[in-house]
């Protein structure tokens, strides 16, 4: 069985739960975590060549096992990444110990009031895509609550039409549009060999 597979079992016994299930069984060894890969996402590092984060904040949503937070706080940025399962933030920070990311337990659908609008940058790289589609409005609009500068989404792209076998549940070009949230505003939305790259900004993008 893949890694795949073992995401859309648990997920399908557990439809907003299932992180913290797959994290345990992977803590346990009865299952594989699909996105537990060494390097940050590539069009993260595409996105963020050149840029100094020095003096700014960045928050990544559903962290994981963090390879994408790593790599901001490389860039300079005081990050902040949060994760629904607590093993999964267990085993984040047993991976990096000494880390400067600070590396928390939280909900996107119910996130601390103190993040509104508290981060310059805020990086989501398939989190919302991983929820159940009925959930995506509403997980997008969060993710542009934190947003007090630039937001950049990350995602696997399809086309408007049926809801494919899930998960992950890929955005269609409405759901990412729905990020333009909370006083967001579009900068670029790209398609890129099958993924989404979509930048929005609060005031003015960072250079």
């Amino acid at each position: 069985m893949s890694a795949d597979d073992d995401a859309r079992r648990l997920q399908a016994a557990n439809p907003t739960g299932w992180f913290e299930d797959l994290y345990a069984a992977a803590d346990a060894g009865t299952a594989s975590v699909p996105w537990d890969v060494p390097h940050p996402q590539a069009h993260l590092v595409e996105w963020a060549n050149g840029l100094d984060g020095t003096g700014r904040s960045a928050l990544v949503v559903g962290c994981g096992f963090g390879r994408d937070a790593e790599f901001l706080a490389s860039r300079g940025f005081d990050v902040t990444a949060f994760d629904v399962s607590p093993t999964a933030i267990a085993a984040v920070q047993a991976r990096h110990p000494g880390s400067a990311v600070s590396y928390v337990v939280a909900d996107l659908l119910n996130p601390p009031a103190e993040w509104h609008r508290a981060f310059d940058l805020v990086v989501e790289n398939m989190t919302v895509q991983a929820l159940p589609p009925a959930l995506h409005a509403g997980a997008a609009r969060k993710v542009a609550a934190l947003t007090g500068g630039t937001l950049l989404v990350l995602a696997v792209a399809r086309d408007e039409g049926p809801e494919p076998d899930g998960p992950p549940w890929p955005l269609t070009p409405a759901e990412v549009g729905a990020f333009a949230a909370d006083g967001l505003t579009e900068r670029s939305i790209a398609r890129d060999n099958g993924r989404w790259v979509a930048e929005f900004a609060r005031q003015v993008a960072m250079n």
